[in-house]
């Protein structure tokens, strides 16, 4: 129940050495001793959600309820990559079992682990990966997904997600699941915006903006977030023979409205 960024990293290291000015500033940016003490803590699950937000000082403002029934996939933008996972999985787990579909770095999170269907956002993702999926979208818990797959990004002045991914669509139609749209109303720092700039012009692969995500975890202290959710759109609404894309751009806009 603790982060290791040296263990962390020599893993990551062909020769399982770590610069001695980079492990500093990784430690700093990752913020670990502040993390580990609340790490440390031992929470897993719905409370770990939840303890984490009164850790940070984060209060949430709710419009909308989380409906009865389903299960459901619930849908929502993703403005901040780690309060807006944690406050979502808060407020639905508060009310039934829910399971994150993110990225597998995740999973090393003990106390979040349970919770994750693990997704690998940056090359293809495995038969195993697959699998758990639509182990998941055929199980009777609540699905939670961050459609666009990474954190949004400013774009011509506005910060908007990227394109969203067809699989939520297609799973929930297949699986007989309503899609419950949510508005997670927040921002990142300007700095974050920057170094998704700087990868776009480098033309980089690796998202660098995810080595910054503790730091803005870290950042969202003491902050109130918004968040609206919508009423459930029925399965059966959805045309799995028509245009699957603009579907889910029409189900992106709609989020959005919120």
């Amino acid at each position: 129940m603790r982060l290791d960024v040296k263990q962390m990293l020599e893993r990551r290291s062909r020769s399982g050495k770590v610069p001695r000015l980079l492990l500093w500033y990784l430690r700093r940016l990752f913020h670990e001793d502040f993390m580990n003490r609340f790490l440390e803590q031992g929470y897993t699950g719905v409370e770990f959600c939840s303890k984490a937000l009164e850790y940070l000082g984060i209060t949430i403002e709710i419009e909308g309820t989380i409906p009865d029934g389903g299960p459901y996939t619930f849908v929502s933008n993703h403005p901040l990559g780690g309060a807006d996972g944690l406050a979502l999985l808060s407020i639905i787990g508060q009310k039934s079992d829910v399971m994150l579909l993110g990225n597998d770095f995740l999973t090393n999170i003990e106390g979040l682990k349970t919770m994750i269907v693990p997704v690998n956002k940056i090359g293809m993702q495995s038969r195993l990966l697959k699998q758990g999926i639509d182990n998941a979208y055929s199980g009777g818990t609540h699905i939670l997904d961050f459609p666009a797959g990474q954190v949004s990004r400013r774009n011509h002045g506005v910060i908007q997600d990227r394109k969203w991914s067809k699989t939520f669509l297609r799973k929930s139609i297949e699986t007989h699941r309503d899609i419950v749209p949510i508005h997670f109303y927040g921002t990142n720092s300007r700095r974050f915006y920057r170094m998704g700039r700087i990868q776009q012009i480098l033309k980089l692969k690796f998202p660098l903006g995810m080595v910054f995500l503790p730091d803005e975890l870290y950042r969202s202290q003491g902050k109130t977030y918004r968040i609206v959710i919508g009423k459930p759109i029925l399965w059966n609404t959805f045309d799995q023979n028509g245009n699957i894309n603009q579907q889910v751009e029409k189900i992106k806009q709609t989020t959005y409205a919120l």
